[in-house]
């Protein structure tokens, strides 16, 4: 099993919602020199939405070569074809991802930009409104989206620059050799190690050679877990491996609490739902959030490891969508993080198995049915990897 790569002497910052976020993206466009790469599953057309546009655009006035990516599906048909001509118009040169899933039902769900090979930027924020529900912006939240990123300087902005010129150039026209290049090329980056402090590594999620590298990293670092593990997650749906990994940490005296976004589907709800009799059975703390949405797909584990990143712990996500991570082994950032999801979890609601007795069977069984369910669709469109 294939470990993550950590590179040396870089310096991670943590970025909390978008009022860290955005105004050090526009910060960092507007003081580019000569390249941006800029990739994102949500462009909204709002106010958040146009600034960020705004600076791309300013960026490309300058003679700044910017080129960017939009996810077809999450950003929307009519969006989409709206911010690609003015784009176009101001020399930003934009791709579109996967439209009308003709290239199968894939996502690119990854937030990714990198300015002048110097300065990266990684994690869970789409570019749209804290204070509205990104899956309908006419949902005003009662406090802003929870949710984290990470603005990194140092050799791992290389590995992310790398990742990011692979992508545009897989969007273009290619043969199949030199698509293979590609990822020949991106081996020789990711391999790069150096003990020392801070040790930073890049994990992404792919259809090719990097299938399962971040559920990997989610596995090696619970198999080893020996304090604790705090792992937070809007979508809660992974396969039996890593249920089975949370379960064992706590059965051998890690405490492992999860908190999960709740109340924004009711089928995600239900499949969550489905795992906790086990999960609690176990011994793992269960706590679900309601104060506003949870976005942030983020973990802590022995008060050294840390991962922020764009990958939820479910099916799509660790199946098949494309996704980036940034785990940090580090004891400062692992703090910093760990105190940010204490909070969290201390504006939530703890479950209980006693809460699972007064469960009627009905709903029980609602519970199943929407796992079974869940899982076949998963193992259909992910092509059976998901278990």
């Amino acid at each position: 099993m294939r470990s993550v790569n950590f590179i040396a002497a870089n310096e991670v910052r943590l970025l909390h919602c978008g009022t860290d976020y955005f105004p050090a993206l526009i910060e960092a466009i507007d003081a580019a020199r000569w390249e941006v790469y800029f990739e994102t599953y949500i462009f909204a057309n709002d106010a958040t939405g146009q600034a960020v546009q705004g600076a791309l655009m300013r960026a490309a006035g300058r003679g700044v070569m910017v080129r960017m990516i939009t996810d077809w599906f999450g950003t929307g048909n009519a969006n989409v074809q709206r911010m690609h001509t003015q784009l176009l118009a101001a020399g930003v040169a934009h791709r579109i991802f996967n439209p009308w899933f003709k290239r199968g039902v894939t996502r690119t769900h990854r937030k990714i930009c990198v300015v002048d090979h110097e300065l990266a930027f990684v994690g869970g924020i789409n570019i749209n409104d804290d204070m509205f529900c990104d899956y309908n912006h006419n949902i005003a939240l009662s406090a802003p989206r929870w949710d984290f990123a990470v603005a990194v300087r140092g050799p791992l902005v290389e590995a992310i620059q790398k990742e990011a010129e692979t992508q545009w150039a897989r969007l273009g026209r290619m043969g199949i050799f030199k698509r293979i290049g590609l990822y020949r090329d991106i081996r020789k980056v990711n391999k790069v190690a150096v003990q020392s402090m801070m040790q930073a590594g890049f994990v992404v999620r792919d259809n090719l050679r990097n299938r399962v590298t971040i559920q990997r990293a989610y596995l090696q670092a619970l198999g080893r877990a020996k304090k604790s593990v705090l792992l937070a997650n809007p979508y809660f749906a992974p396969g039996r491996k890593f249920r089975r990994a949370l379960a064992s940490a706590a059965e051998r005296g890690v405490e492992v609490v999860l908190l999960i976004g709740v109340g924004e589907m009711w089928l995600q709800d239900a499949v969550a739902h489905s795992f906790y009799p086990k999960l609690l059975a176990a011994g793992v703390k269960v706590v679900e959030y309601h104060k506003t949405q949870l976005h942030a797909k983020v973990a802590v584990i022995d008060d050294h490891w840390a991962t922020v990143g764009s990958s939820n712990v479910d099916g799509l996500s660790l199946f098949l969508n494309q996704e980036a991570n940034v785990v940090i082994k580090d004891a400062e950032f692992a703090r910093s993080l760990r105190q940010h999801i204490e909070l969290a979890i201390a504006d939530g609601v703890v479950i209980h198995q006693d809460d699972f007795a007064h469960v009627g069977h009905v709903r029980r069984i609602g519970y199943e049915i929407a796992f079974v369910f869940y899982k076949l669709v998963m193992r259909l469109i992910a092509v059976g990897k998901y278990a």
